[in-house]
Formats: structure tokens, C-alpha cells, sequence
């Protein structure tokens, strides 16, 4: 019985769509909350600093449907990262790119993150954030500041964006679910 109700529910996910859990981390003060807003509303309201975390579910982006997790950044509270990686289909990591003094501390929190076994292939999102303001650096170059160029196992894409305006945003949602089908159908081969 078992087994024939995960043949119905695989043959109508193509129907209805996939639905995926994405951890959204980057340091604190880097956007995350803004990009949940802007995606679950359309719109950037004021925000204070995540205490804890925030779970929203996303609509339909390519057939795949985000339960993002987003979780607080601030020093305290990144060893409890590990807590929130099992079972997560994606990551997006959100980095302020007008805060160059701080991508050598994101680059160490990423590695620790990509590290992990819970997160082994698992795809991610480099936000590049606060493109908007002078002085952001380039996606590219955060790209090359965090590591990615060196990172085994992951398909990643880095993409720059405003959290408050929503500019980068819709493209990078995309991708993300594109590489969420690309990993899920890899799991299934695999089994």
C-alpha cells in the first residue's frame, strides 16, 4: 500500500508542483527578512533584527512552491545554524555587498555551512544585497570574495539584488528553483 501511494504522490507531483524547504541564513543586518517580505508580499516593510527564526511559505515559482526558513544571523545565535539543515532542499545565503569589512567573516560562515553533511549538495543562492546603494560590490566579486569558484559539490549561483526594491529578486528565485528540480531528480537517481 505504501509503495503505491508514493507512485500516485510522484506522478502528481508534476502536477501540483514541488514543494521545497529552503534555509535563507547570511550574518545579521544582511536583508534576509526583507527578501521574505518582498517575496511573500510584494513589498518591503521596516524590519527589526530576527530573533530566533520565521517560516514562510512561498507560491509557486516554476512549479516548485519554498517553505523558506528564515533564520536569525546575529553571532550568538549561528552555532544553532545546524539545527535547521536536515531535509533542506536549498540554501540562500544573503550577503550585504556594501559591507566589505564583513566578507571574510560571511566566507567563514559559509564554509562551515557547506560542511556540513546535513547540506552535501545541496543548491545554493548567493544573494549579493544592497545593490541599490553606493558602493556595492559587484556579484561577481562577492561571488569570488565568499569562495564559490572553489566549492565542491554544489551547484551554485550568485545574483545581485535589492531586498527592498526587488530588483534581482524573481531571477533569483528561478534559478534556485530550477536547481532544486536538478537536486531532487539527482536523489531520486541515486536511490
Amino acid at each position: 500500500m505504501g509503495l503505491l501511494l508514493s507512485r500516485i504522490q510522484k506522478a502528481l507531483q508534476g502536477f501540483y508542483g514541488i514543494e521545497a524547504r529552503i534555509l535563507l541564513l547570511g550574518l545579521d543586518a544582511a536583508g534576509k527578512t526583507t527578501l521574505v517580505y518582498q517575496l511573500k508580499l510584494n513589498e518591503a516593510p521596516m524590519t527589526i533584527p530576527t530573533m530566533g527564526f520565521k517560516v514562510e511559505t512561498i507560491q509557486p515559482i516554476n512549479n516548485v512552491t519554498f517553505t523558506i526558513w528564515d533564520v536569525a544571523g546575529q553571532e550568538r545565535v549561528r552555532p544553532l545554524w545546524r539545527h535547521y539543515h536536515p531535509n533542506t532542499d536549498g540554501l540562500v545565503f544573503m550577503v550585504d555587498s556594501v559591507d566589505g569589512d564583513r566578507f571574510e567573516e560571511a566566507r567563514y560562515e559559509l564554509e562551515i555551512l557547506l560542511d556540513s553533511s546535513d547540506l552535501q549538495g545541496v543548491p545554493l543562492v548567493l544573494l549579493a544585497n544592497k545593490q541599490d546603494l553606493p558602493g556595492a560590490w559587484p556579484p561577481l566579486e562577492v561571488a569570488e570574495k565568499m569562495g564559490l569558484r572553489k566549492l565542491p559539490g554544489h551547484r551554485w549561483h550568485v545574483q545581485g539584488c535589492s531586498a527592498v526594491s526587488g530588483e534581482g529578486i524573481p531571477e533569483a528565485m528561478e534559478k534556485l528553483s530550477e536547481m532544486v528540480k536538478l537536486h531532487r531528480k539527482a536523489l531520486e537517481t541515486s536511490r
